[in-house]
């Protein structure tokens, strides 16, 4: 068992990444669909630069964890703008995007009795599931080649949780998880530089109720 940790701990999702697009590339392969789970523009930016050039892309906007509703629109719509801007230069597949169902009722639901969480915790890992669970449905249902999620690129997000529930939903539905840490090779700070270059609206909070009043105690 000890050895089994270890050995996941170890895992560089990254290099597992960059070896999966070399094959397919060397292969010529590239062009295999992917439904992609994005939290938001901001996280997505360098994730679509890097991925279209290898995949066709569908974005999948899916985030009932987000308070308030005006924050949701603001959010959905930078999301669809930064992808017009995306689908105005000719490097790369064309990025296409489709909106999941705004459901905060069903996050509450998940987070019953974990309201109190710090940040990166249990209730965290639920929200992950119950978003990536979505992911897989639809991707199962759209006949996609793989799905992933934005989620790995951001400090603040614990990578190999995401690609522990990756996995695992990968084999109840059938469609293959693209494993990833997205934030590795200079990832984030270039979703920094691309935020900057669109002009993205880049929230100071996960999404969340619980996240924005544990912001907004960490500000006094």
């Amino acid at each position: 068992m000890e050895v089994q940790r270890a050995v996941e701990n170890a895992r560089n999702f990254q290099k597992e990444l960059d070896k999966l697009i070399e094959e397919q590339d060397k292969n010529n392969e590239n062009g295999k669909r992917l439904f992609l789970h994005s939290c938001c523009a901001p996280c997505s930016s360098y994730v679509l630069e890097y991925l279209r050039q290898y995949f066709r892309i569908t974005v999948f906007y899916y985030n009932p964890n987000i308070s308030f509703k005006e924050e949701y629109q603001k959010r959905v719509a930078e999301q669809k703008r930064l992808i017009g801007e995306y689908n105005k230069q000719e490097t790369g597949f064309p990025i296409e995007v489709t909106e999941g169902d705004y459901e905060p009722e069903l996050f509450f639901e998940m987070a019953k009795g974990l309201e109190d969480c710090p940040e990166g915790g249990e209730r965290c890992f639920g929200c992950y599931e119950l978003r990536l669970g979505r992911t897989a449905f639809e991707a199962e249902r759209g006949g996609y080649d793989y799905f992933a999620t934005t989620l790995t690129i951001s400090p603040l997000k614990n990578a190999k949780k995401l690609n522990e529930i990756g996995e695992r939903l990968a084999a109840e539905y059938g469609v293959k998880w693209l494993v990833s840490d997205f934030k590795k090779k200079n990832g984030y700070k270039r979703s920094i530089e691309l935020s900057r270059e669109y002009g993205l609206y880049r929230q100071d909070y996960c999404g969340c109720i619980y996240s924005k009043i544990e912001r907004e105690r960490e500000k006094k």
